[in-house]
């Protein structure tokens, strides 16, 4: 999750999150250098006193300008269309999440396990433990297993939301009416805060989500004592 000052992208906790980040970095360095390039060259016309009176054409330079952005501009869009088919592949779910938004709260279904089913709401500041976070912590928290591959299937039932995880690059709309889906790969336990990214009414800022990531066998434990409840 996100602390004070903190100026960058979170730690990445999936695959798709650190090609996000590679990315990110890739088209930054190129438009610092553009900045540079482009600075450099205002701050010698502002400043020198150079005149030329034969100057009325240079096709050479025009062309260099042209093309030259036409190579910097595929330079983003190769990396960033790759990006975009790997966000959308979906390898062989081992476990399927569905989750379904309200106002203002997230229901999960895995109707993989007996379909275990729970609404999960933000816990009221006046009920937080010491340790809690105000505003990000929820009653009923997402068990995954790490090291494996997660569908999710996102809904809603009255009007827009946005299921948004920043740590693992992922953010899908729920709609009413259709059901989108995607996909992420756990890559270490932890605690993942995210919260809707859909301006979806009074209460938008106040159902977040957290993803506990766990071991498999951990993750089993928890279905069969969820099954048996």
């Amino acid at each position: 999750m996100s602390t004070w000052a903190n100026l960058g992208l979170q730690d990445s906790a999936s695959p798709l999150m650190e090609q996000l980040i590679f990315f990110h970095d890739h088209a930054l360095l190129i438009l610092v250098m553009i900045t540079i390039l482009v600075g450099y060259l205002m701050f010698m016309l502002f400043f020198n006193s150079y005149i030329n009176r034969f100057l009325l054409h240079g096709q050479l330079i025009e062309m260099i300008w042209t093309i030259l952005p036409a190579i910097i501009l595929l330079f983003i869009a190769f990396p960033s269309l790759r990006l975009l088919y790997l966000l959308d592949e979906i390898n062989e779910p081992s476990v399927t999440l569905k989750s379904i938004g309200h106002q203002w709260y997230w229901s999960y279904e895995y109707s993989d396990f007996n379909n275990i089913e729970f609404d999960s709401y933000m816990i009221p500041t006046n009920e937080l433990s010491n340790d809690g976070f105000r505003l990000l912590d929820v009653d009923n928290r997402i068990i995954l297993p790490m090291n494996s591959q997660i569908r999710v299937l996102v809904t809603a039932a009255d009007v827009i939301h946005s299921w948004t995880i920043p740590a693992l690059g992922v953010k899908v709309d729920g709609t009413p009416g259709r059901l989108n889906q995607t996909n992420f790969f756990l890559n270490r336990p932890g605690l993942f805060y995210g919260q809707c990214s859909e301006i979806c009414g009074a209460n938008h800022s106040f159902m977040p989500i957290v993803i506990e990531s766990v071991p498999v066998n951990y993750f089993i434990n928890w279905i069969n004592s969820s099954s048996n409840c």
